[in-house]
């Protein structure tokens, strides 16, 4: 970023230290993104989302992203593609954060290698550690000046967003031309996110089970779930 935009910037603050940042979540769960719009909006930061990769290419033709956050998993290509891009880009994002609910074990290297600066696990909910990390790979010119107050604070995404995400993988998990594997790995996250013991497992018991056997066990276990929503 050049020396005239830097200055027209609003300058960080301890108790809002992205303030003046723009962060471009690329993500396509409503309830992880509320999480991270709650938490960016509490550092200081403007927050865009984009659902899906190409979403992603219109907010980027528009305006620069300071910070950028890609799922791994989204439905019309590969986040690690995406972040490849964007590490490359001649305007590159300062910071550059992978997130999945896989294992960070089984996706961390591939983000890093592909170009993110580092990698995000779900759940995405501490305020401290969301901007220590952050804060860790911005530019120093770009982080506030005095101590910061490191809190315990957690956010909590709206409910709501949960059973959106629900019917996302219902209407996902009905269409023959998008693969098991992805909603198993789209509803893992949003296990993650929503501290979901019981779902976690379901979704981690269908590895190695064949695409019939595992859409149609995915279908049983999205009905049960939004059946039980709505009664409550």
């Amino acid at each position: 970023m050049d020396e005239l935009a830097l200055m027209a910037r609003p300058a960080p603050t301890p108790s809002r230290p992205l303030l003046g940042q723009t962060v471009l979540l690329v993500e396509d769960s409503r309830f992880a993104s509320e999480a991270v719009r709650l938490l960016a909006l509490r550092s200081g930061a403007r927050i865009r989302r984009a659902d899906c990769v190409a979403s992603a290419d219109r907010h980027l033709n528009t305006y620069r992203a300071g910070i950028a956050i890609v799922d791994l998993g989204l439905p019309d290509g590969d986040g690690l593609e995406l972040i490849g891009r964007l590490a490359a880009a001649g305007q590159r994002p300062d910071v550059i954060l992978a997130t999945s609910g896989r294992a960070r074990e089984e996706v961390e290297a591939d983000a890093l290698a592909a170009g993110a600066d580092a990698f995000l696990p779900k759940p995405i909910e501490s305020l401290a550690s969301f901007q220590a990390l952050v804060l860790q790979h911005l530019p120093e010119a770009m982080r506030p000046v005095g101590l910061r107050v490191v809190g315990n604070e957690v956010v909590e995404p709206d409910r709501l967003a949960l059973r959106e995400d629900l019917d996302h993988a219902a209407r996902l998990i009905s269409d023959p031309d998008v693969a098991p594997g992805f909603v198993a790995d789209f509803l893992r996250g949003v296990a993650q996110t929503g501290h979901d013991a019981a779902l976690l497992a379901e979704t981690e018991g269908l590895r190695g089970r064949a695409g019939d056997e595992a859409r149609s066990h995915l279908a049983a276990l999205l009905s049960r779930r939004l059946k039980a929503r709505a009664a409550m």
